[in-house]
């Protein structure tokens, strides 16, 4: 176990009903301990969301790792317990958080409270933590890095402590994300009497054409680090409560994660385009919420492996799957990597992390710190 034991700070953070965008005195709770240690904390509010920003040091190297205190809504019912009450049972400490990513920001905190035991810290150690990352995600990380970048505390290294474990600690480190991309489309048609369709057009059958041609082929076959695109057709609505009229308007919402062989502008042409050739009276409304980002295996890379495989017992291997993450705002300024908890119970009811788990998850951090300001 670990000099500073990141049970009761995980504790606290689950006690606070942070629901995003809600804070629930999440980032006070931090605030307190980080500011125990040494760190300048900047509390940063940005519209209604509260994020922080803290730094011990001020030369380089600078390692920084980031995360958030917002949750998801812990649903109606099913619950063993009070779902912020981080209660430990049986050697669980349950509550929403508690995997992601609560447990990884008390996990950081303690091994940074370990590390500066021995005395200042050689470069830099910097927390950026938002209250903005299960939602909108525009007050979050993207405001608290222009903010860093006006006041020169961009570090050299990021680490992410999303839950990115299948099954047991120190098996994946993520090195990248795949983009995402939201689509909402509209045909427009003439509605009419389906006995008489030649005194109509139907919007349905042209939106059907036009899927059909979207998802006819695969939109890659991956590479070497990512596995193929994929568009997954999420909705097609057309709200007609009768059999016998053709509609005016039929829509659909797809969604297309893509790796780095493409960008979202491109693709968004593409599904443009696409329906273009089936539909000319048709609207397309395209949302990127994050382009695909790779942090290239280097020495950085395998710094991080290294000291994870350390204190582990296991070499992690390098990923990119998933979904969305911070990660794809900080990698526009420096290297980043992902790696936490085990992830089976992240939003589901009962969500908990064994408490071993989570004092091992402080001693890898340790060894991180160890590696990385030596």
């Amino acid at each position: 176990m670990s000099a500073a034991d990141p049970l009761p700070l995980a504790q606290a953070l689950i006690r606070c009903a942070s629901i995003t965008p809600a804070d629930a005195g999440a980032q006070a709770v931090l605030a307190a301990a980080l500011d125990a240690c040494g760190f300048t904390v900047h509390r940063l509010r940005f519209g209604a969301i509260e994020n922080l920003f803290a730094r011990i040091g001020t030369t380089g190297p600078h390692f920084c790792f980031a995360g958030h205190t917002d949750v998801v809504p812990p649903g109606d019912a099913g619950w063993s317990d009070d779902p912020f009450s981080g209660v430990v049972r049986d050697g669980l400490l349950y509550g929403r958080g508690a995997c992601d990513m609560k447990g990884a920001i008390a996990a950081f905190a303690a091994a940074a409270a370990d590390h500066l035991a021995a005395g200042p810290p050689r470069g830099s150690i910097s927390l950026l933590i938002t209250g903005d990352e299960e939602g909108a995600a525009q007050d979050g990380t993207v405001r608290v890095l222009d903010w860093m970048a006006a006041g020169g505390h961009i570090p050299d290294f990021c680490l992410v402590g999303e839950p990115t474990n299948p099954e047991t600690l120190g098996e994946v480190i993520k090195i990248g994300r795949r983009g995402s991309l939201n689509a909402r489309i509209a045909v427009h048609g003439t509605q009419g009497h389906s006995a008489y369709p030649h005194l109509a057009d139907n919007p349905v059958h042209r939106l059907l054409r036009a899927l059909a041609a979207l998802i006819a082929a695969p939109l890659d076959a991956g590479g070497e680090w990512f596995e193929p695109s994929s568009l997954q057709i999420t909705s097609i609505d057309v709200g007609n409560p009768a059999s016998n009229v053709i509609p005016a308007r039929a829509s659909a919402r797809l969604n297309i994660r893509f790796n780095d062989l493409h960008r979202g502008a491109q693709l968004a042409d593409w599904l443009r385009a696409t329906l273009a050739q089936h539909a000319e009276r048709s609207e397309v409304a395209v949302e990127i919420s994050g382009e695909a980002f790779l942090t290239e295996p280097g020495p950085a890379v395998e710094r991080l492996r290294a000291a994870i495989a350390e204190a582990a017992g296991r070499l992690p291997r390098l990923e990119t799957g998933g979904g969305t993450s911070d990660a794809r705002f900080i990698a526009r300024y420096c290297p980043v990597a992902e790696f936490g908890l085990v992830g089976i119970t992240m939003h589901r009811v009962d969500e908990c992390v064994p408490v071993a788990e989570l004092r091992a998850l402080a001693a890898i951090y340790r060894a991180v710190l160890a590696a990385f300001l030596p």
